[in-house]
């Protein structure tokens, strides 16, 4: 069976060398979900600046022209280029770090290689909001996209009804994260959270759009746990989700 040759965009999850020129590169494209390139020539000394290797960074977004043959491991790219370029991401070590631990927690979920274009639009609009976030905003984000994320794989945690999240009526609530529901009943089990996070998270729940994490002022330390919450939560619906490598970084320097 031949391979067809398609237009599709792509977000950079992961680049390795291969050879002496040559990457292989893992792509969540638009048409195609997760897919894994080969890519030649690409760091020879003609190719290190502009098209050469620098497009295949981890969180690019790119226009691509692919011979794709369904059940193929391994794809080939006829060419590509940049579909939007970052400004700050990449050169930023906040923002980059940002992105390698989004990028990181997609890349843990993705495990076929089925079109997806909901999420693929969601996670490239939220780099682009992170290219251009103020530090207040980009310290939320990890915590919006680990939230959000859940929804398109069947996790998004919600609220029972009953629990209300009006300003001066805080009520004792429990996250549980095996029914994946907030409410304030104490589960039975030992896998649930309480206390002021769960307040935070049924809170960000209700964001819509990156920039109102500008209204979120949370300290460092709730930050930090919150994101290990997140972690444990996707441990225990994602199936060998592991520890996320990025984390401890992310942690470090997230004010």
């Amino acid at each position: 069976m031949s391979a067809s040759i398609v237009k599709t965009k792509g977000i950079v999850l992961r680049t390795v060398t291969y050879g002496e020129t040559s990457l292989i590169v893992s792509v969540f494209t638009e048409r195609f979900g997760i897919q894994s390139y080969l890519v030649n020539g690409v760091r020879s000394a003609a190719k290190k600046g502009k098209g050469g290797a620098n497009l295949f960074q981890p969180a690019a977004l790119l226009d691509m022209v692919v011979y794709h043959q369904d059940r193929k491991s391994l794809q080939r790219i006829k060419e590509f280029r940049w579909n939007k370029q970052h400004e700050r991401l990449f050169a930023d070590i906040t923002k980059n770090a940002v992105a390698l631990f989004m990028i990181e927690l997609l890349s843990k979920c993705l495990r076929q290689p089925e079109e997806n274009v909901p999420l693929f639009e969601f996670t490239e609009d939220i780099l682009m909001a992170l290219d251009r976030a103020t530090p207040l905003v980009q310290a939320n984000l990890p915590l919006f996209f680990s939230l959000q994320l859940t929804h398109f794989f069947g996790i998004l945690p919600r609220l029972r009804d009953g629990v209300e999240l009006t300003e001066g009526k805080e009520q004792p609530l429990f996250f549980d994260l095996a029914d994946c529901i907030i409410s304030t009943t104490e589960p039975r089990h030992p896998h649930y959270i309480a206390g002021a996070m769960v307040q935070t998270l049924a809170e960000l729940l209700q964001v819509r759009q990156p920039e109102e994490l500008e209204q979120f002022s949370l300290n460092r330390e709730l930050r930090r746990q919150l994101l290990l919450v997140m972690e444990r939560y996707y441990q225990q619906h994602i199936q060998d989700f592991g520890m996320l490598k990025t984390l401890p970084v992310l942690k470090e320097i997230l004010s």
